[in-house]
C-alpha cells in the first residue's frame, strides 16, 4: 500500500525565481526506508518539509501530495487525503519530524516532559501518556537520565530524545532531515541504526536526508536522487546506487565500497557496505604488497598554538569541560580535533581564539600568551576563527556588499566569488555560504586559522572543494586548526589529528598513523581493508595497492 504519493509537485519560495522543486512525482510503500540524497541545495529539505503541513515552506506550491490511510468501519481498504487537508491532529499524530539541529526542536527542560509533552498537548489521558512514556523511554534505553536537564545531555542524546518524543506519537510516517548532520560517527551510526531497527520491528515509513550515506545507504529499501530540484533517480537502492556510480558528482558521496567498485570498472554486485566492500576485496584481490609508502612532509617546527596543561570551567561551580588539555599545531600545518558530542572541541576553539580565557594553564599564539597580544593585535594578521554556523557573519543583502565591508580582494583567496556578487548570503548553497565566510575571515589577514565544523550541512562535493581550498591556503602559509566530526574529510585534508576525550587531548599523531590505530574513529576504508592491507584510509588508496598488486578478478 502507498502511504505517500507525490503528483507533479513544483515548489517556488516566496519571493524566489527559480523552482526548488520540479515536477517531482514518486510513491512511497508503506514499511520502505527512503534514503534521499543529493547536493546542497538540490531540494532535499523542501521536499521532505511539503510532506508536513505544519512546517511546510511559504511559496508557490503546484500538484498534490497524498496521504494514504487505511479505511474504517464497513468500507474497509484504502484511502488516500491530501496532506493539505489533514487536520492538524492528524498531521502531528501520522507524521513525524525529526531536524537537523537538535536544539531547534526541543522545547521543554526536562527529558521526561520533552516525551510528554506532545501528548500533552493532544489532550491525551495520564493514564495513557504515563504508559506511552515508559515505553517509549524504555525502548530507547532513556531511563538513567530520564529526569535530567536536556542542557545537561549530550548532542546525541538530545537527537534521541527528540526521535523518542516524535515516536511517542506513535506516527506512522517519520521524515528525518540531515538527522546526524551535528552527531560524532559513533553517536551517528547509533542513530541511524535505531531508525533501522524502528523500521524493520515496527514497520514505520521512513524517509531521511543524509550527505553522510556511508551508514543509511545499508539500511534502506529505496534511494532517491534530487539535483536541481528535479527527480534524477528512484528505486531499489542496489539497482539505484548502480545508475548513480556513472555521475562523478554523485559517486563522490557513495560508501566507500561503492565508490571503490566503480572506480576499479568492476563486474557483478556492487558491494554497499563495509561487510560486502571487505568480502569483495577477499575474494577478488591479492595482497602480496600490504601497504604503501606513507609520504611525510618537511614542516616547520615553530609552535602556532600551544596547549599547556589547561583547564577551564564554564561556571566557577561547575565541573571543569577542559582538563589538563596539552597540545601544539605547528606553523603551517592543518591540524584537526575530533571527539564525541560534549568532548570540548568547540571550547577549545574559543579558547585558541580568546573568546574565552583558561582557568589554568597557559596558551600561546606564535610564542606569546594570549594576554600579551594587547589592544586587539590578537585579530590583526594573527588569529581569525569561522563559527560553526556561517550564516552569524553576514549583516548585508548581497555578497558584494559583504565583501566590500570588508576590504576583500579576489587575491586573497583560491576561489572565485564574483559569479555570486548579486546574491543574498541567504540563498547561496551551503558550500557557497562556507567559502563566503572564509573570504571575510581571512580579510583579516590571519596566520592561524580557527574552523569550527567546516563541513556540516555540505554534500561530498562540496566538502571536496573545501578540501582543496584548505590545501592552497596551506601552500601559502597559513596554519590551520579546525574541529569536525566529518572523520572521511579530516583523513582527506589533515597533517595531524587529535582526540579529545572528557576535555583532554588523549591521542594524537600524523593523520594515517592516528586513524590507522583507531576502530572507531577510523574511515570506512580502513575497516574494510584492515588486516588485508595495512594503514590504508582513503578509496584512492586501496585503488592504488590493487593495482600495484595486479589487479583484481574479473
Amino acid at each position: 500500500m502507498e502511504i505517500i504519493k507525490a503528483e507533479d509537485l513544483n515548489f517556488t519560495y516566496a519571493l524566489g525565481k527559480t523552482p526548488a522543486l520540479k515536477n517531482v512525482s514518486f510513491s512511497v510503500s508503506r514499511g520502505d526506508l527512503v534514503a534521499v540524497c543529493g547536493a546542497t541545495g538540490s531540494g532535499k529539505s523542501t521536499l521532505l518539509r511539503l510532506l508536513k503541513k505544519e512546517i511546510a515552506p511559504v511559496g508557490d506550491q503546484r500538484g498534490r501530495i497524498f496521504f494514504g490511510y487505511i479505511k474504517d468501519g464497513k468500507e474497509g481498504g484504502f484511502g488516500f487525503k491530501n496532506v493539505e487537508d489533514m487536520s492538524t491532529r492528524e498531521s502531528a499524530e501520522k507524521i513525524g519530524f525529526v531536524m537537523q539541529d537538535p536544539e531547534h526542536q526541543i522545547v521543554t527542560d526536562k527529558v521526561w516532559h520533552e516525551l510528554a509533552f506532545g501528548l500533552e498537548n493532544l489532550g491525551v489521558k495520564n493514564d495513557a501518556i504515563r504508559r506511552r512514556v515508559s515505553e517509549m523511554a524504555s525502548y530507547f534505553g532513556i531511563e538513567s537520565w530520564f529526569e535530567k536537564n536536556v542542557n545537561e545531555l549530550s548532542g546525541g542524546q538530545k537527537q534521541l530524545l527528540n526521535l523518542a518524543a516524535v515516536m511517542v506519537m506513535q506516527p506512522e510516517v517519520l521524515l528525518l532531515d540531515e538527522p546526524t548532520a551535528q552527531l560524532d560517527p559513533i553517536a551517528a551510526a547509533d542513530f541511524i541504526a535505531t531508525v533501522a531497527k524502528l523500521n524493520r520491528e515496527t514497520a514505520l515509513t521512513v524517509i531521511i536526508t543524509e550527505h553522510r550515506l556511508e551508514n543509511v545507504i545499508p539500511v534502506a529499501t529505496k534511494l532517491m536522487a534530487l539535483e536541481d530540484g528535479r527527480l534524477t533517480a528512484y528505486g531499489e537502492v542496489r539497482k539505484t546506487v548502480a545508475a548513480l556510480a556513472k555521475d562523478p558528482k554523485m559517486l563522490v558521496g557513495m560508501p566507500a565500497a561503492v565508490r571503490l567498485f566503480s572506480r576499479l570498472s568492476a563486474k557483478g554486485e556492487c558491494p554497499l557496505d563495509v561487510c560486502e566492500g571487505r568480502r569483495f576485496i577477499e575474494d577478488n584481490c591479492v595482497n602480496e604488497i600490504r601497504s604503501l609508502p606513507v609520504k611525510t612532509e618537511n614542516r616547520n617546527h615553530e609552535t602556532a598554538l600551544c596547549f599547556k596543561n589547561v583547564g577551564f570551567r564554564y561556571d566557577n561551580r561547575g565541573a571543569d569541560v577542559i582538563r589538563n588539555m596539552s597540545f601544539e599545531v605547528r606553523e603551517g600545518e592543518i591540524f584537526c580535533l575530533l571527539g564525541g558530542n560534549g568532548s570540548g572541541k568547540s571550547t577549545t576553539l574559543g579558547l585558541a581564539s580568546g573568546v574565552l580565557k583558561e582557568n589554568s594553564g597557559k596558551i600561546e599564539i606564535f610564542g606569546k600568551k594570549i594576554k600579551d597580544h594587547k589592544g586587539g593585535a590578537l585579530y590583526r594578521e594573527c588569529v581569525a576563527m569561522l563559527p560553526q554556523d556561517v550564516r552569524t557573519l553576514f549583516i548585508y543583502d548581497t555578497v558584494k556588499e559583504e565583501l566590500k565591508e570588508v576590504e576583500f580582494s579576489p587575491e586573497m583567496l583560491p576561489f572565485d566569488l564574483s559569479p555570486l556578487e548579486d546574491r543574498h548570503p541567504y540563498d547561496l548553497s551551503g558550500g557557497e555560504q562556507q567559502l563566503l565566510g572564509l573570504a571575510k575571515v581571512l580579510s583579516a589577514k590571519p596566520k592561524l586559522l580557527l574552523m569550527d565544523e567546516p563541513t556540516k550541512g555540505l554534500d561530498a562535493y562540496a566538502k571536496k572543494e573545501i578540501a582543496g581550498v584548505l590545501r592552497e591556503l596551506k601552500k601559502r602559509g597559513l596554519t590551520i586548526l579546525f574541529v569536525t566530526h566529518d572523520v572521511e574529510f579530516a583523513a582527506a585534508v589533515a597533517d595531524r589529528c587529535a582526540l579529545v576525550f572528557r576535555g583532554e587531548v588523549t591521542s594524537e599523531g600524523e593523520t594515517h598513523e592516528f586513524f590507522a590505530a583507531n576502530n572507531f574513529y577510523t574511515t570506512a576504508v580502513n575497516r574494510m581493508t584492515r588486516g588485508f592491507y595495512d594503514g590504508l584510509l582513503r578509496v584512492r588508496e586501496v585503488e592504488e595497492i590493487i593495482r600495484l598488486n595486479g589487479g583484481h578478478k574479473e
